[in-house]
């Protein structure tokens, strides 16, 4: 049954975070499970109703990687993206993991045009990423700990409350520069939640919502994030990708 985000309580909180345990059990890698989360949320929130359009228009799961761990057309996809500059050595790429939406193309990551594999290989070029940024720092992290995850940060992670990425007015936001996506499927609300994996990177989900989110209504997403996290915390290095169609 659809839940209607704009009423998303306790209640509705702990079905959904029981639907996305439910979802995921049985994966048997980190993009395999990330799709299941993506599609328990895109249809937890009215993706299941035929007669109405979907609250969220857009789900999608990203994580950090690093890019000599890369499958070879992400390496390809990353190096296009760094122009002329050199991938540092460690260098982390946030990755597409998992998309869901209303767009047959939004339902792929390998169809994404700019978003596959993007490289972070200083805090300057995270920076010339609005969204990324802000949602390193609504996370509590700084940009360096995601450029060169630091073993004493990351190690404290497991226990750590982690923040919420939010935009109550997605129109207009410098956080959100894809404005003629906000303008054509009217975009709302963005919200955004994730944190620390044992390999120190880091995972986040965003939800791009045609219904105003209020700031209370975003922090239930703080919860949800230690189901999504427990779901790939203990996938390790060679278990991330699917194959290769």
């Amino acid at each position: 049954m659809a839940t209607d985000l704009t009423q998303f309580g306790l209640t509705e909180m702990l079905r959904c975070s029981a639907a996305i345990r439910q979802g995921v059990a049985g994966a048997a890698t980190t993009e395999g499970a990330a799709k299941r989360v993506c599609e328990v949320l895109y249809r937890y929130f009215g993706g299941d109703d035929p007669a109405a359009d979907p609250q969220c228009a857009l789900v999608r799961l990203y994580k950090t990687h690093r890019f000599e761990a890369l499958d070879p057309s992400l390496r390809v996809f990353a190096k296009k993206r760094l122009g002329t500059l050199k991938a540092p050595k460690g260098m982390r790429c946030l990755c597409l993991l998992a998309t869901r939406g209303d767009e047959p193309g939004w339902n792929d990551r390998r169809a994404s045009h700019g978003h596959q594999a993007i490289p972070l290989p200083t805090t300057e070029m995270v920076e010339q990423a609005p969204m990324v940024a802000q949602l390193v720092r609504q996370f509590g992290l700084d940009l360096a700990d995601v450029v060169a995850p630091r073993p004493e940060v990351m190690a404290a992670a497991p226990g750590r409350s982690y923040g919420v990425f939010h935009v109550e007015d997605a129109q207009g936001s410098p956080f959100i520069p894809a404005q003629d996506f906000v303008e054509r499927y009217g975009i709302r609300s963005v919200v955004g939640f994730g944190g620390a994996l044992r390999s120190a990177d880091i995972f986040a989900v965003i939800l791009f919502s045609r219904v105003p989110i209020a700031r209370d209504t975003a922090e239930r997403f703080r919860t949800m994030a230690l189901d999504v996290k427990s779901a790939l915390f203990n996938f390790d290095d060679d278990a991330v990708f699917e194959p290769s169609r």
